[in-house]
Formats: C-alpha cells, structure tokens, sequence
C-alpha cells in the first residue's frame, strides 16, 4: 500500500460539509493543493473560526496584516481580510478539484487514506463525486485515521508531535498528518 495523507478545510453547519481546501501529499513524494473557487465565501466570511484560523492560508488579494495581542501574545493577525484571488492558480472549481483528485489518486500504487479526525475530512472528499457509490474507480471507500491508530498504540494525545506552523492550512497538514503518521509507524516498529 501506499500512503496518501490528506486534509481539508471546509465549511459545516451540522447539516453541510462544503470544501474550501484540500491538500494531499503521497509517500511517492506528489503533493497537491487547491482552494475550491465555487465555496460560498460569504458564509466562511461570516464564520469567526474560519476566518482565523483558515482564511489567512487562501490565496488572498486586497488584505492586510498586522500585529494584534491575542492571550497576552503578539501575534500577527488579519486586519483587513481581503477577498481569494480567484486568478491564482491554486483557486478552481470544484469540478476541476475533483479531477485532479481523481487523477491524483489513480496515479498512486494501491493507495492507502490518511488522515487525522478524518471523518469529515473523508465525507468532503467523497463529495467531491457526489454520493459515495460514484466515486471514481481506484478511490478508496475509507480512510484510515490518525487518532485510531494514535489511541491503538496507546500513545496519549499530548505525546504526538506538534504542528510547528501553518495549521489550518489544508497542504501544511496534510504534510503533517504524514510526519505523525510515519513517526506513529516508527514507535510500533520500537515496540517489543
């Protein structure tokens, strides 16, 4: 098998997952990233958590930055949060998302899903094709998360390594979510 950790920054309401980002990185090296053009920006816009924490790893235009003190610490935050460049690169629609997940997925030797409290994550993914009986031949019907195998090992939550930046930035943690996953496998390979 080989490995495909994966994350997605979306929108829910506890009725809806909508994509807003997703990264991929495959432990043949392939990486891949995409913001989903067609999300609906006024309702992340309207959302605190979101524009926090994942609106400032958009592609963005229009913004600015600036130091603000956030728990006692200087931070730099958003003040003027801009809008997505939709002309950069990064940013498609959804369609187009889909295909080159697909794509990107196919091209991978007997692949494996990665990905840490992965269940909306997977849910997102699976959307991309619309119900799960239609996702493309060769995409997975699960993935494995990181948290299970974590708890498997009788690792505490505390002990996994920690992010040292860009999270909610759905690339950065998908590469992340490899570094765990791979160090996880290295503490069992440990094990007597």
């Amino acid at each position: 098998m080989t490995a495909i950790d994966y994350d997605l920054e979306f929108l829910e309401d506890g009725r809806t997952i909508e994509l807003i980002s997703i990264g991929m990185v495959c432990d043949d090296g392939r990486e891949y990233y995409a913001v989903n053009s067609d999300a609906d920006w006024d309702r992340v816009r309207k959302n605190d958590w979101l524009m926090q924490n994942v609106w400032p790893h958009l592609p963005l235009r229009g913004h600015k930055s600036g130091l603000v003190t956030v728990g006692g610490k200087v931070q730099t935050r958003l003040t003027e949060p801009g809008v997505v460049d939709t002309t950069n690169t990064q940013v498609k629609p959804r369609w187009v998302i889909a295909n080159e997940v697909r794509d990107f997925i196919q091209a991978t030797d007997d692949p494996a899903l990665w990905a840490n409290c992965g269940a909306y994550d997977f849910v997102a993914l699976a959307q991309l094709w619309g119900p799960l009986v239609r996702r493309p031949k060769g995409v997975p019907v699960r993935t494995n998360d990181i948290q299970q195998e974590r708890a498997r090992l009788g690792v505490a939550w505390d002990e996994l390594p920690q992010q040292e930046s860009g999270e909610h930035n759905a690339l950065a943690d998908a590469r992340h979510n490899q570094f765990v996953r791979r160090w996880l496998a290295e503490q069992e390979a440990r094990t007597p």
